[in-house]
């Protein structure tokens, strides 16, 4: 007959007075130990907002509405981890368990930095009391448990970062977008700084604006690399998207030669213009109209440099009927050279007709070659612009026709406003026939 087992060899009674297996010795002395955790959450708390004062000097710096809100998350922390150590489960819930209650706005004040360091700072509270809440073979487990538990709150901590800086994000880019619209439309100057100030912007003056072909794919992640390569240029950046444009706003640009030649690179292939400085938020503005105006004709300079200032452009915009650029050859160009007299204007027409030469227009001045060289200096130290560099030549020769034609025009209204009135076969002006407007 085969052995009874080894239980059935004692009586039901004497089996309570047998020595307790392993498994049971655990089991009692976990059970034990969360009766002491459960027991100590009150003072576990109040020691960990004592140890926050005492090792955290900015934790005693934050307002009483956010450290009653950090007491609560770890109070929270705490408390979850004793059910998490009573029924180890997925991390999930430790999102809700102990973040739940904390406002979002508090990542905006908290940096995930200083979270983790207060997680760090509730973990070593409840590690110090491992001693008091377990018996000495329950000590290791204990430990244990506190670790794995502090890294999946760790995880979910940065989550919730995460998560606030994605939302973040989101919105940071669509007030972006409205402040680049803003300043491209020409909105109220108020208003238009106060959402750049929302983005954190700090430059007031050196604004200038680039414009040039978008990259094909247009995703967050490209305008984040495209921000952070711009910010080693300048000290604010905004970006846009507009159609097939890629727009830079720039503040105090460091190095602007330089500076602009780099930033080209971040656009895709084609023409690439960036505006004059601009020292004021509404100037920017005019900035930024200049360079959509060179952006649209640049393509009439093949050889153009990339990038180029739309002041380079001026031929081309005032051909396109940009007023602004007609604009500036009148009065940085034509109206200098005409002030500036000692026969500038008629040496520079002159050298422009006779195909460059400074001997023909020697000959068609009746003076030296010489003075004629000496006259095109003079025009380059006026107006900033030298003759002898044929593109540079080029925008003279603009200059001249507008303001030929401006002076035209002036002399033409002049006339026409001294023109007396027309008499009709009566004897009598017509404007003053009864009916004629009639007839």
């Amino acid at each position: 007959m085969a052995a009874k087992n080894s239980a059935d060899a004692y009586p039901a009674q004497e089996q309570d007075s047998l020595p307790s297996s392993p498994a049971r010795r655990k089991a009692k002395n976990t059970s034990g130990t969360l009766e002491r955790l459960r027991a100590n959450i009150g003072p576990l708390s109040t020691m960990m907002r004592r140890e926050l004062e005492n090792t955290l000097p900015w934790y005693r710096r934050l307002s009483a509405d956010e450290r009653s809100a950090l007491g609560l998350v770890a109070q929270n922390g705490i408390t979850a981890f004793v059910s998490w150590y009573e029924h180890p489960s997925s991390p999930s819930w430790v999102l809700s368990d102990v973040f739940g209650t904390a406002p979002t706005e508090l990542t905006r004040s908290i940096s995930l930095q200083r979270a983790l360091q207060l997680i760090r700072t509730v973990v070593q509270v409840v590690e110090d009391k491992v001693p008091e809440l377990a018996a000495a073979e329950e000590q290791v487990a204990l430990r244990e448990a506190v670790l794995r538990y502090s890294r999946e709150v760790a995880f979910a901590a940065a989550d919730v970062y995460a998560r606030a800086a994605e939302n973040r994000g989101s919105w940071d880019t669509r007030l972006e977008a409205l402040a680049v619209d803003g300043i491209l439309r020409g909105e109220n100057t108020d208003a238009l700084q106060s959402r750049i100030s929302a983005l954190g912007w700090t430059s007031h003056g050196r604004f200038t604006v680039m414009v040039g072909p978008a990259p094909s794919e247009t995703n967050a992640l490209l305008l984040s690399t495209l921000r952070r390569a711009a910010g080693r240029f300048a000290e604010d950046v905004m970006l846009g998207i507009q159609g097939d444009k890629l727009i830079l706003v720039l503040g105090n640009v460091t190095d602007p030669e330089s500076a602009y030649v780099r930033l080209s690179e971040l656009f895709a292939p084609g023409p690439v213009v960036y505006g004059p400085l601009a020292s004021t938020l509404a100037e920017a503005t005019a900035c930024a109209k200049v360079a959509f105006a060179g952006i649209s004709v640049a393509k009439g300079w093949p050889s153009a440099p990339r990038p180029v200032s739309a002041d380079d452009l001026l031929p081309e915009r005032v051909i396109g009927g940009d007023e602004s650029a007609r604009r500036s050859l009148l009065v940085n160009i034509y109206r200098p050279l005409v002030a500036a007299s000692n026969g500038l204007v008629e040496t520079l027409s002159s050298y422009l007709q006779g195909g460059h030469s400074l001997e023909a227009a020697a000959r068609d001045l009746f003076v030296h070659s010489n003075t004629v060289r000496y006259r095109l200096r003079r025009i380059c130290d006026v107006t900033g612009w030298d003759p002898l560099i044929p593109r540079e030549a080029f925008v003279l020769q603009t200059a001249l026709i507008v303001g030929r034609l401006a002076t035209s025009a002036k002399a033409t209204n002049q006339g026409a406003a001294k023109q007396p009135p027309a008499k009709s076969t009566t004897g009598r002006s017509t404007a003053a026939l009864p009916g004629s407007a009639s007839h």
